[in-house]
């Protein structure tokens, strides 16, 4: 076989892949947007869900999605900025390195549900802080800390040296150096990987199920230590209920309407790594 036919089944074999992936995930969207459509009206978005999500909407299930899921962002990104400038800047020991980035993919690698028994087993249980949306902001943070440490880590290793020598010669400290040259610069690397890893936190049912959310009978929380309703738990439940036409129409419009924060939040955070990424060239 000549390797011009080669390539040419490669790329043919190429090709036919991302074109089943696109139609995999085309088909998904397709079949959500169809069977949720129905049930997406004002009321549904703005009413309390009654009798364990068979009537009513999804108002306070929207309101904890996005409470934890932001609490979760704020906790990992200086986290994660953190490890990655210190793995980058500080770390120098070739040995150190190799074990720090083996520790976070073995951390990226865990599964999520790991994550929740953790939670469970610390925070509940040992040091008895109940069933708190806090607490699961905090193992969501754990769980995507990986991804966006590996991805900051990524782009500042792909700052050109000049950068760092040029304002070393201008008289800049190495902290001065980190502010104004490293973190400018790497930051859209934190954004992409933030993105990525909320893209993953936010239907997640695992981690938080038995720490931080409720099915029923909650609002919103009064203080940190107190659950919430979340789309994927009441997705969830609504499922173990498919064979009432009303749970199962109910269950397809929270799933749109999942899937439709992750695409708003997917695309404003993409426009702010843009923007960012422009004011950091300039």
């Amino acid at each position: 076989m000549s390797r011009e036919l080669v390539n040419k089944c490669f790329v043919l074999a190429a090709w036919g892949a991302v074109g089943i992936s696109c139609l995999i995930l085309v088909s998904m969207i397709s079949v959500i947007t169809w069977n949720g459509l129905g049930a997406i009206n004002l009321g549904f978005l703005f009413t309390e869900a009654r009798n364990f999500g068979m009537s009513g909407g999804i108002l306070y299930q929207i309101i904890g999605t996005l409470l934890i899921v932001a609490v979760a962002a704020l906790i990992c990104l200086p986290l994660a900025l953190g490890t990655a400038i210190s793995k980058s800047e500080y770390l120098k020991n070739r040995r150190m390195r190799k074990l720090c980035t083996a520790l976070i993919y073995g951390l990226n690698g865990i599964p999520s549900v790991i994550f929740g028994v953790f939670g469970l087993i610390f925070f509940v249980n040992i040091l008895g802080t109940g069933i708190s949306w806090f607490v699961g902001s905090i193992i969501l943070a754990i769980m995507i800390l990986p991804t966006v440490v590996l991805a900051t880590y990524q782009s500042i290793n792909s700052i050109p040296k000049i950068y760092r020598e040029s304002a070393l010669t201008l008289g800049l400290n190495k902290w001065q150096v980190i502010l104004h040259v490293v973190l400018p610069q790497g930051i859209g690397g934190s954004i992409t990987g933030l993105l990525i890893g909320l893209a993953r936190a936010v239907g997640e049912t695992a981690p938080i199920m038995f720490i931080a959310t409720a099915f029923s009978g909650v609002d919103i929380p009064g203080s940190p230590f107190e659950p919430v309703a979340t789309l994927p738990t009441h997705i969830l439940a609504l499922a173990q209920q498919a064979t009432a036409g009303q749970a199962l129409q109910n269950a397809w419009g929270a799933s749109l309407v999942l899937l439709t924060l992750v695409t708003l939040f997917s695309v404003t955070a993409l426009f702010s790594r843009m923007k960012l990424r422009t004011i950091s060239q300039r």
